[in-house]
């Protein structure tokens, strides 16, 4: 099912006129309104009227975390507050949160988005949709909500945590669709596998949309096993609006972006120039309908791919590939490139393992550590060290192949690494502490 089939479906010229019509108007609110963009662009020698088409956008300047967190609160806001009706931010763990600000357009674009997404699993009238996404200042609970709304679906707003309850209320109400990170969806499938009140027959779930944090095909396939559904992923982040960037569709073959909200570039993280069409490299994202706060050229530091062949669903909007890894999440063990979404790759090619892993990097006698624990299933589990070789060699071999580095793995009892109900933490990296 199609949301939007005059967008979603619109040719590539078309899209390319509507997307030069919105970056004009987008560059001349930052240069009017936004003293960071006038300044910015001041230091680059662009005007607002040297942007012609999208086929200029490489004249702008980037936009970085750093440079809204900089700017935080509201020093990249282009309305004066009375247009704002709502607030969001990131969690902010690591400094000044990042925020977004939204007028009543910004809302209802950002609920349009969502809808698209919805739309693949034919979510509408008559579907109970069990938001267990964390509601407040994350983007993931309202835009989930919102987006159910547009599609005419009942939300049952329950937010994260809780797993007792959201299995009972799953099973009493007839949720149909589930909206949460794919790690907590992963922790609620264990919860009903053990549930003497509850199995998996007694619930109507037919679907689930799973994102804010990177998760592979393997875990997909165990959602899907698990919970019986299909298992859909639905992509975003803060600094664009949230959830509804983009979505897969019923082929699942790429993540389709609404190119006519965000504009998407790949470009090389070094050099900072655009790669070849095809190439992986660092997703760009440019706002060409947010009012309250837009965006230039926001690095994502997600690196991917943008697909343009035509999808077999029928949509026209770019496709973008299973995001590899983030640049900023990239460790350099003993001068190895190690992605934390590596290691569940690989994990998930065992079924004698849980996809739950966490990963200790520290420096002992100035070389790198690198310790990795993970879980085996209850039924191979034995605290017995001389039992548990036979498990972690094929592991271990399969690592050193993918990764190229030797880790010093720990088996540790089923249900013993930390389950999240938001985004999941993989990783301690105790070198940043020491000199």
């Amino acid at each position: 099912m199609i949301h939007n089939p005059e967008i979603e479906c619109m040719s590539r010229e078309d899209m390319r006129k509507l997307q030069s019509e919105r970056l004009i108007k987008t560059v001349k609110t930052c240069y009017d309104k936004v003293p960071f963009y006038r300044r910015k662009m001041d230091e680059l020698g662009v005007k607002p009227e040297d942007i012609k088409s999208i086929d200029d956008i490489n004249k702008l300047p980037f936009t970085t975390k750093h440079d809204l967190r900089d700017e935080y609160p509201f020093g990249l806001q282009a309305v004066p507050m009375t247009d704002v009706r709502r607030i969001h931010a990131s969690s902010g763990t690591t400094g000044k949160p990042v925020v977004d600000t939204y007028t009543d357009n910004d809302i209802a674009n950002w609920s349009e988005g969502v809808a698209r997404v919805l739309a693949a699993g034919n979510v509408g009238h008559g579907d109970i949709v069990q938001v267990a996404y964390g509601y407040g200042l994350f983007t993931g609970g309202l835009g989930a909500h919102d987006g159910a709304n547009k599609r005419g679906a009942v939300q049952l707003p329950i937010s994260a945590g809780n797993s007792e309850k959201q299995i009972m209320l799953m099973k009493d109400f007839g949720t149909s669709v589930l909206c949460c990170t794919p790690s907590y969806a992963l922790h609620l499938a264990e919860c009903i596998e053990k549930s003497d009140k509850v199995n998996i027959e007694d619930l109507k779930l037919r679907v689930g949309f799973f994102g804010a944090e990177p998760w592979t095909e393997g875990m997909r396939k165990e959602l899907e096993d698990k919970l019986r559904i299909k298992a859909i992923d639905i992509y975003g982040l803060t600094e664009m609006s949230g959830p509804g960037v983009g979505g897969e569709c019923e082929c699942q073959n790429g993540t389709h972006l609404w190119e006519d909200m965000f504009f998407p570039e790949i470009i090389n993280p070094d050099t900072l120039e655009p790669v070849a069409p095809g190439e992986f490299g660092e997703l760009v994202f440019t706002s060409l309908c947010k009012e309250a706060m837009p965006i230039l050229r926001y690095r994502t530091r997600d690196l991917t791919r943008l697909i343009y062949e035509p999808c077999k669903c029928g949509r026209t909007a770019v496709r973008m590939d299973r995001i590899l890894g983030r640049s900023d999440d990239m460790m350099i063990i003993r001068g190895v490139n190690v992605f934390p979404s590596q290691i569940e790759t690989v994990l998930t090619e065992f079924p004698t393992y849980t996809p739950y892993y966490f990963i200790t990097v520290d420096r002992k006698n100035n070389e790198d550590t690198f310790d990795l624990d993970v879980e085996l299933r209850e039924e191979f589990y034995s605290p017995n060290p001389a039992k548990q070789m036979p498990f972690i060699k094929p592991l271990y071999d399969r690592i050193v192949s993918l990764v190229g580095i030797k880790p010093n793995i720990h088996i540790l009892p089923p249900g013993s690494i930390e389950r999240s109900t938001g985004k999941a933490k993989h990783v301690n990296d105790k070198r940043v502490f020491k000199n």
